[in-house]
């Protein structure tokens, strides 16, 4: 392997491309969501019907923490709670349309802003980087995200996500 030094300043350097492309593809959102928020909502996208404790564990917060995060997506619009069929003492929350838009939008500018950082690459590189970032995540215990159907979104948030 590359001298682990060399390979953490290139991890860094691509790690704050990305944080720009995360960034600015919540941009457009900024008064509506905070990034912790968005996260939720894409949690959610991915496990929908889902109770408190579960939406806690899968962002790695506390309760009282997701509690207060869906209270405001719920006053926005963007979340709602249902009784649980199974438990009518537990709430299940899900996205509304607007909080499943919004997911949506920011991830087709995300991955757009991806898609022409990377056709600016010389193609030669393209299956070095999928190596790479799939070894980089595996390394990290990170799933591989889905590739087709709803669930696929670039984000990488999925249920062992806690950062």
């Amino acid at each position: 392997m590359a001298d682990v030094d060399a390979v953490t300043r290139a991890v860094l350097t691509a790690s704050r491309v990305l944080v720009g492309v995360s960034a600015r593809s919540l941009a457009a959102t900024e008064d509506t969501v905070t990034l912790p928020q968005f996260r939720l909502l894409v949690t959610l996208s991915v496990h929908d019907d889902t109770n408190l404790s579960a939406v806690a564990e899968l962002l790695g917060v506390n309760p009282s923490t997701a509690m207060r995060m869906i209270d405001r997506l719920t006053t926005a619009g963007l979340t709602k709670r249902h009784p649980n069929p199974a438990n009518r003492r537990e709430s299940l929350i899900q996205l509304t349309e607007d909080g499943r838009r919004i997911v949506d939008e920011v991830t087709a500018r995300r991955r757009a802003e991806i898609a022409t950082i990377v056709s600016h690459m010389d193609p030669a590189h393209g299956q070095a980087l999928i190596d790479a970032l799939t070894a980089f995540a595996h390394a990290a215990d990170e799933p591989a995200a889905p590739t087709t159907g709803p669930d696929a979104y670039p984000l990488g948030w999925t249920d062992s996500t806690t950062g």
